[in-house]
């Protein structure tokens, strides 16, 4: 059995890095990454991941417009720390699409660190959102936030959740659990553009 079938409707995000040229990973670099990379990335599908990618998203149409972002030449801002709630599976998402990594990163080529992709994520960063991204070329930047109450669960995942957790549901409970949290899912991908779920804000270099 694959992935849902909702996984191939889900909003791609295209990006050009310089680095995949140079190697010759990609024809001028340009890569397209889909929703189920970010599910392979996780091992899981959640609204913390469909969330992660519909933020990133945004971000990268807010910065780059009808461009193509620059992979490796994007600065993630995660607004809390790594160990704190969800935001390592969040940062992880925005890594696998931007590129930006912490002090594990990529360090580069050559005495110049070329590509160097080491110490563009942050965390701890002192805004008002999620996360912000920041690009390095012009210093354009974006907050951005997400209100996953505006795409709730359906309301039977309050009954059936607790013994799903607990390993007690019985086959059926457990599968109409599945579906139910999946379809939350399918939901917020399908709401992409809605200013309601993803919340964006100039974020001016200083």
């Amino acid at each position: 059995m694959g992935f849902p079938a909702f996984f191939d409707d889900a909003p791609v995000i295209r990006v050009r890095d310089p680095l995949a040229g140079f190697l010759g990973t990609a024809e001028g670099g340009a890569m397209t990454y889909r929703y189920a990379d970010a599910v392979r990335l996780c091992g899981h599908s959640c609204p913390v991941v469909a969330g992660a990618w519909l933020m990133v998203l945004a971000g990268l149409e807010w910065l780059y417009g009808d461009d193509l972002p620059e992979r490796g030449g994007i600065e993630v801002h995660m607004r809390d720390g790594v160990a704190q709630g969800t935001t390592g599976v969040t940062a992880s998402v925005a890594t696998l699409v931007t590129g930006a990594a912490a002090e594990g990163g990529f360090h580069g080529i050559g005495s110049g660190h070329l590509f160097s992709r080491r110490g563009l994520l942050r965390f701890e960063a002192p805004i008002d959102g999620v996360m912000a991204l920041r690009r390095r070329d012009d210093g354009a930047g974006v907050v951005i936030d997400i209100d996953t109450g505006h795409v709730p669960h359906d309301p039977a995942i309050a009954d059936l959740m607790p013994p799903a957790v607990a390993g007690l549901a019985d086959p059926a409970e457990q599968a109409r659990f599945a579906v139910l949290f999946q379809d939350r899912v399918r939901r917020m991908l399908a709401a992409a553009d809605d200013p309601k779920l993803i919340h964006l804000y100039d974020w001016p270099a200083e």
